[in-house]
């Protein structure tokens, strides 16, 4: 046999090695069963904190993002189902002066067979700047009144322990730096977020957001808490 002929022969007998041999991958928990379950579920994905971190170190012109996430109270309490958080996000040199302030209303969606994301813009932002460095002990109470404007609804469908999900096919409503409309797709896993926000002005020209790639957020700790944790 040839030297070109063994050659050849070690990289069949790789490629079916490789066809054959399982992938390894983390184990796969068992997935929500009803739509109550992953609507808990997905709110105790997003809980706690996540940053940009990695990707602005590997990407010169990505930006250091912090996005931090906790549980809040409604008052008066809304329907038993619904789950309330209040979520911002900051430059990583300047955490005190929030750029992005959200309450969002995460429920499940029967109709579409997914959890609804709804978010809302606080009519009075800088009055919950570190909301979720408040003690939960004190309280994370909001009034009903507070909450603000609907702003969005992002549907989040399970897959595996994960969770993916877009904005409505027309996109979202905006006034936002020259948009008029947004869309966003997002994947949702135990240990990352990955966003696709996208803005678009009238004539339906994309003038900002994600382009080649999406916003990485990773999270801070090893696992994240509980929906019904104290985060």
């Amino acid at each position: 046999m040839t030297t070109l002929s063994r050659k050849a022969s070690w990289a069949i007998a790789i490629v079916c090695l490789l066809s054959s041999s399982p992938i390894m991958a983390e184990p796969i928990a068992k997935t929500s069963s009803t739509l109550e379950q992953q609507a808990e579920e997905v709110a105790a994905l997003l809980i706690g904190k996540m940053d940009t971190s990695a990707q602005a170190i590997a990407t010169s012109k990505a930006p250091n993002v912090q996005m931090t996430t906790c549980r809040i109270e409604l008052l008066p309490p809304a329907d038993s189902q619904s789950i309330f958080l209040y979520q911002e996000q900051a430059m990583a040199t300047s955490l005190d002066k929030p750029y992005r302030q959200r309450f969002l209303q995460i429920s499940p969606s029967p109709l579409s067979q997914s959890v609804r994301s709804r978010s809302f813009k606080p009519a009075d932002p800088a009055r919950w700047s570190g909301l979720c460095n408040v003690a939960p002990s004190l309280g994370r109470t909001v009034n009903l009144i507070d909450l603000g404007t609907p702003i969005c609804n992002v549907f989040l469908k399970q897959v595996g322990t994960s969770y993916m999900g877009n904005t409505p096919i027309d996109g979202c409503p905006a006034n936002i730096r020259g948009a008029v409309r947004i869309t966003n797709h997002i994947e949702l896993t135990p240990n990352h977020m990955n966003t696709w926000d996208r803005g678009f002005d009238a004539q339906g020209k994309q003038v900002w957001g994600a382009k080649t790639e999406s916003y990485q957020f990773r999270r801070q700790s090893i696992r994240y808490i509980g929906a019904k944790g104290k985060f």
